[in-house]
């Protein structure tokens, strides 16, 4: 029953921002190590972004830092990817992870396009 929805995705022109969501439940989401990964068409499914299961800093991927922003809200299970900045670089399927040292979840995940 554990479940990760992703929403926010979109059609952004390049320079413009987007705030990805997932929704989590079904778990103790507290508990869970929450990270945003992406896929573009041909590539390996890279992290971006990660945050502890307090919250607090995030730590990013070197092509996310400084335009996009982790963050976490244990008492609505959410955690949120805000992007700004966006280049045609980022267009990928977004997708939300939660995990522990013996496993974890993954999201379906949300389109995200950057194009002129």
């Amino acid at each position: 029953q554990a479940q990760l929805v992703e929403s926010g995705g979109g059609l952004v022109q390049p320079g413009g921002s987007l705030r990805l969501s997932c929704a989590a439940s079904g778990f103790t989401f507290s508990s869970y190590t929450m990270s945003w990964y992406r896929q573009a068409p041909g590539k390996e499914r890279e992290l971006v972004a990660t945050i502890t299961r307090a919250g607090g800093n995030g730590n990013y991927a070197d092509s996310a830092k400084g335009r996009f922003t982790i963050t976490r809200d244990n008492a609505k299970n959410m955690v949120y990817l805000q992007m700004n900045s966006l280049k045609p670089e980022d267009t990928a399927v977004y997708y939300c992870n939660a995990v522990r040292w013996y496993g974890g979840y993954w999201g379906q995940g949300t389109q995200v396009t950057v194009s002129s």
